[in-house]
């Protein structure tokens, strides 16, 4: 008697943390449909992804050669090369060996910043799903550039040409001209991030679906009717499906590419319910620059206001003489923190945030209510929600004393963002969006199998 295999699911993510741990979740959702996962990543990466999978998951990882030199930096333009150059051809033949061996690949499911892999999915004749790590709103943002560019909002290569408020869509707040993702660094690394940002465009615009780490407006807007199920198709645009609240009820644990210092649980064990504020501005940029980085450093200190901050070893480089030792009692710097676990804890009152996608969800899973400072790419759209649409937070400009405690006093005493927040978790991240979001990606497995006619199913 033949044996039929498991159909395999290969996940293709951009290689960084933001990207990673939202399509491990994705992942395990695909597990209870009857498909083994397969994460397809990069060599550089992957022992630091497969640390956080369990063996009894199911779930598999493949490292892919991405010919990156161990003593250079891996920035995002060297990554790009990588992707563009070197590893296309290794997950063509990964995905050639699987049919020799008679395994079946389903289905690839693709990041967009990893759009290079679309086009392995079509030479090999796979169906491919789009994935997007971040929110709806900016996904319409980057697939806004064409009109933008014809209507002269920005130029051909992606710069603004007129400073100002930006409306790129009905009912989604104002964004200045300057917040747009690829508007980071020097002019010339703009216009390559742009021309990233195009091509991926180009790429991802005949995709069936696209299947979005977020929860759709009728979750966070009360003037929109919920209606049960939420994937929605435009004319020209993929099926889009909400998978947002899978962040929560996944069945793997919460990833971490970054070792972990625990000792900061034992910290707040120790700490006043309520009392301390948690920072980090992620792990992929320089996260407020060297001068920054001391300003709020001793601001904390004088307003002696318990923190843990999450600062990578280099940043701390830049924090005053003895500063770790002197406020030792009253903070605690740590490389990297088990996120979740932190925001969870009663001792955070608040989180001083980039905004970067992940925190954001985190914080709204946690109900922990966020002073904004965004550094760059998606987080200023993410900002602009935050404190202009769901209102769950405030911003700040800088880190003076005087706008610190500002800051502080406005998230801490208002009870309507306390209640904003709490009523935001529940909406997005409650068991019936769980249950809604496992139907979304019932939904799309019925759709996929349709376009193979079942088979093999």
């Amino acid at each position: 008697m033949k044996c039929i295999k498991t159909p395999k699911i290969i996940l293709v993510p951009y290689p960084a943390q933001g990207h990673v741990t939202p399509m491990l979740k994705l992942a395990s959702a695909f597990l209870i449909h009857g498909f083994e996962p397969v994460m397809a990543t990069p060599e550089f990466i992957h022992q630091r992804i497969i640390s956080n999978i369990d063996p009894k998951s199911n779930i598999s990882c493949i490292s892919i050669p991405d010919g990156l030199e161990m003593d250079k930096p891996r920035d995002f333009f060297a990554i790009e090369k990588a992707m563009e150059i070197n590893m296309p051809i290794h997950l063509e033949g990964l995905v050639q060996k699987f049919n020799e061996d008679g395994e079946v690949v389903a289905c690839m499911i693709v990041d967009l910043l990893a759009s290079w892999a679309i086009e392995v999915g079509h030479r090999c004749g796979v169906p491919v799903a789009g994935f997007w790590p971040a929110m709806l709103a900016t996904y319409q943002l980057i697939a806004a550039i064409p009109d933008m560019v014809r209507t002269g909002l920005i130029s051909d290569t992606g710069s603004p040409q007129n400073l100002g408020p930006l409306c790129f869509l009905p009912n989604q707040p104002l964004l200045s001209s300057e917040d747009l993702p690829w508007l980071i660094g020097t002019p010339t690394s703009r216009k390559a991030r742009f021309k990233f940002w195009t091509r991926t465009l180009d790429r991802s615009r005949n995709l069936p679906w696209l299947l979005v780490n977020s929860f759709p407006e009728e979750c966070v807007d009360p003037d929109k009717t919920q209606n049960g199920a939420w994937p929605e198709k435009s004319m020209n645009q993929p099926l889009t499906i909400h998978v947002g609240a899978l962040i929560k009820h996944a069945l793997v644990r919460n990833p971490s590419l970054w070792q972990e210092d625990m000792s900061c649980l034992q910290w707040l064990d120790k700490q006043k319910p309520n009392s301390v504020l948690y920072i980090s501005f992620g792990s992929w940029v320089s996260p407020i620059g060297e001068g920054k980085v001391k300003k709020l450093a001793l601001t904390l200190e004088a307003m002696e206001q318990p923190f843990i901050w999450v600062l990578g070893p280099t940043w701390q480089d830049g924090l005053p003489s003895g500063y770790i030792e002197r406020v030792s009692k009253q903070g605690k710097v740590v490389s990297w923190a088990p996120q979740l676990k932190v925001l969870q804890h009663k001792a955070v009152m608040c989180y001083l945030t980039h905004c970067g996608w992940n925190s954001t969800m985190e914080a709204i899973q946690c109900q922990k209510c966020l002073i904004c400072y965004p550094v760059a790419g998606d987080q200023f759209v993410n900002c602009a929600y935050i404190i202009k649409k769901w209102k769950i937070g405030v911003r700040i400009n800088g880190f003076g004393q005087k706008e610190m405690e500002q800051g502080l006093r406005r998230v801490t005493e208002d009870i309507k963002i306390s209640n904003r927040v709490k009523r935001l978790h529940e909406t997005t991240m409650g068991e019936e969006a769980g249950l809604i979001m496992m139907s979304n990606v019932t939904t799309f497995v019925g759709d996929f199998k349709k376009q193979t006619n079942g088979f093999p199913y």
